[in-house]
């Protein structure tokens, strides 16, 4: 039926071609008329003129042995392509011989004998890599001699890839003349491959599919992307070729890409336990970047797009997935210790490739924080530091998440709850030490000026007075005042303090308080005083004199000289003006030595803390209740120890427990008193 639809096609050409030079024009509408009057003599004028069109009564004939001896040309033209000769005929004269065959229901036939021709040429070439003298790939790896092996190998895929190349070109110029039964024949019957997808077929079938050629094939591309893996420069373009070969040939899966990735999950896996004891953490996870970016790079370079996926996810697991706690608990402290910003941020890329892989490092990171900061807090010897210290390692911790961890919220909150837990290890004593630095900032006396025309925009101020009831007592101190000083007024007392000394370097101008003038005060009525004498003269109490002669004598300017030289103030201790006082400044602030913390004070900080934590156990206790409306007092005890992330004593639980029973939040059992119920 095509090969007549395709003839009547051409008689129907040629009988318009006919009427058409007759001098007929067309209208746009549709309706034709003779292009002079003479062309229709019978018509009347006025008339409509009736054009009528016929085919040919009898369809035209090809000569006799036409058929055969235009197939013979054919063939000729298409062994000569296959045989890389000159053609004999024009390429014009073979494409409308292959039209003048369609036309005539030969189309079916001039099919099967195109494919004949591929189909003995293609099979002739397979004897060439039969014969090819190539060991297989596993044979190499036993007798352990590659390179001659490797080179035979080379030898061989660029023979196949020759063969392909040359099949290639040779479809695409047979096809050019067989265009016409390619765009009717076939096309019309679906059943049959085109012209190109025929070369293909024939290729795979012959070639390709054969066992050996294709298990030398496969061996040989395996063995040049391991010897590009072990740094051996390769002809990619080669490699490119082959595998899009594969690809066209719908084999690529089936025989290249599953052994390929299981070659690939066997050397990384091998790789990855071998580097693993040879290698220190950073130096592997560079090299794990690097494996990583080596594989994307062949990826884009010669492996089919299809073979990323699974190709990366094999490096990912065998060189970081199985290694994840291992690579962390021998080197992710190191890398915290000595705060290896570029190496946690390439750990924290690297392990966020990986399923599981940032909650393995949350934990490590919990851990890390707990140990450390724990180390800071649990030592006693560290008490004096310890506030600083943990300031300092939580800017430490800050800054890594910021800069290494991309601000993950996950790592900013197990942050906050290991310093929690870490800090309540030791009960009372950190809270204490935080609550005296704060103090001790605030008691400083630090001013800082802000520069209000520097600043654009307006400030909005609130100003909170702290009014004299609320300010600290301090206990009333009778002393001796000199004459000098003794009614002086304010005015009288800023003219006096700070005052100015003469020394050997030049004038130095004092700022002391009160205590420390009249002890300076002193000498200029003698050169040496002991400690009694001081007191005496004075009136200040001992260890008020005490901590004052020590800023004189013992700090960083050393106006007075003490006898014998030590860091404390003992009895019988002699001071003198220091003659050979230097120092590089005109006006010198003598700060007053921080009193030392009694046992008294020290219990009126531990109870503050506890004040300021007792709502807290409040909430806790109330919240349980709340929850289980009846409970023991064993289990509400061991319950609120687990929600708190402070040490509690018994005693003080047991108090708030009374204290919430006296407001009405719960009560006791009437039946049972070790039984608590919770008051709605």
């Amino acid at each position: 039926m095509a090969e007549e639809a395709a003839a009547a096609s051409c008689s129907n050409n040629k009988s318009k071609a006919v009427f058409l030079s007759g001098g007929v024009g067309h209208h746009a509408n549709g309706l034709t008329k003779t292009a002079g009057s003479g062309t229709f003599s019978n018509s009347k004028p006025g008339a409509a003129k009736k054009l009528v069109i016929k085919n040919f009564k009898e369809k035209p004939k090809l000569p006799e042995n036409y058929t055969q001896e235009t197939w013979q040309k054919l063939k000729e033209a298409v062994e000569a392509i296959q045989n890389s000769t000159s053609i004999k005929y024009n390429l014009e004269e073979l494409y409308q011989a292959v039209e003048n065959l369609c036309s005539h229901k030969i189309s079916a036939k001039l099919y099967k004998q195109l494919r004949a021709v591929c189909e003995d040429h293609i099979k002739s070439q397979i004897d060439q890599f039969r014969e090819y003298p190539l060991h297989s790939l596993s044979f190499i790896f036993l007798l352990n001699v590659v390179h001659t092996d490797a080179l035979d190998s080379v030898l061989f895929l660029k023979k196949i890839d020759k063969c392909w190349q040359d099949h290639c070109r040779q479809m695409i110029m047979i096809r050019s003349i067989f265009l016409f039964l390619d765009r009717t024949y076939v096309l019309q019957n679906s059943m049959l491959p085109s012209i190109w997808d025929m070369g293909l077929e024939l290729f795979r079938f012959y070639i390709i599919s054969d066992r050996k050629v294709q298990s030398k094939t496969i061996d040989g591309i395996l063995l040049l992307i391991e010897r590009e893996r072990n740094g051996e420069a390769i002809d990619r373009s080669l490699l490119r070729s082959l595998l899009s070969m594969l690809s066209d040939l719908q084999i690529y899966q089936d025989s290249f890409e599953q052994r390929f990735l299981e070659e690939t999950n066997r050397l990384y896996a091998a790789e990855g336990q071998r580097l693993m004891q040879e290698r220190e953490v950073p130096e592997y996870l560079h090299h794990v970047n690097k494996r990583l970016e080596e594989e994307a790079d062949r990826v884009i370079t010669y492996l089919d797009q299809s073979t990323q996926k699974p190709l990366i996810a094999t490096v990912e697991k065998q060189l970081l997935g199985e290694h994840l706690t291992a690579t962390l608990q021998k080197g992710l402290t190191h890398l915290l210790d000595e705060n290896r910003i570029q190496d946690l941020s390439l750990l924290y890329q690297l392990f966020s490739r990986v399923r599981g892989g940032v909650q393995v490092l949350l934990q490590h990171w919990i851990e890390y924080i707990k140990a450390f900061g724990s180390t800071i807090v649990i030592n006693p010897e560290k008490d004096k530091t310890m506030v600083q210290e943990l300031l300092d390692f939580k800017d430490k911790v800050d800054h890594i998440i910021d800069i290494c961890f991309m601000k993950n919220e996950k790592f900013v909150n197990a942050m906050k709850e290991a310093f929690e837990t870490f800090i309540n290890k030791r009960p009372n004593k950190p809270a204490e030490l935080i609550a005296k630095h704060v103090d001790s900032k605030l008691r400083a006396g630090n001013k800082e000026y802000m520069q209000c025309q520097n600043i654009p925009g307006n400030i909005e101020l609130t100003v909170n007075i702290l009014t004299m009831g609320y300010w600290p007592t301090y206990v009333p101190m009778e002393v001796h005042l000199p004459p000098e000083v003794d009614g002086a007024t304010a005015r009288d007392l800023q003219d006096l303090l700070p005052g100015q000394t003469q020394w050997q370097e030049g004038k130095k101008e004092l700022q002391v308080s009160l205590f420390q003038t009249l002890v300076l005060l002193m000498f200029n009525e003698g050169e040496e005083f002991t400690l009694e004498e001081i007191k005496l003269a004075t009136g200040i109490e001992d260890s008020e004199l005490r901590r004052t002669l020590q800023s004189l004598a013992c700090g960083k300017a050393r106006v007075l000289t003490k006898i014998p030289k030590s860091k404390d103030v003992e009895d019988g201790d002699k001071f003198s003006c220091n003659d050979d006082f230097k120092h590089k400044l005109f006006r010198i602030k003598i700060n007053q030595i921080q009193m030392k913390e009694t046992v008294e004070e020290q219990a009126s900080t531990t109870e503050r803390v506890f004040q300021d934590r007792q709502y807290q156990i409040d909430a806790a206790i109330v919240r349980i209740m709340k929850m289980r409306k009846t409970l023991s007092h064993n289990l509400l005890m061991s319950e609120v120890y687990n929600q708190l992330k402070f040490p509690v004593k018994p005693a003080d639980l047991k108090k708030r427990i009374e204290s919430l029973i006296d407001r009405d939040y719960m009560e006791r059992d009437k039946e049972n008193p070790n039984q608590y119920n919770y008051v709605a």
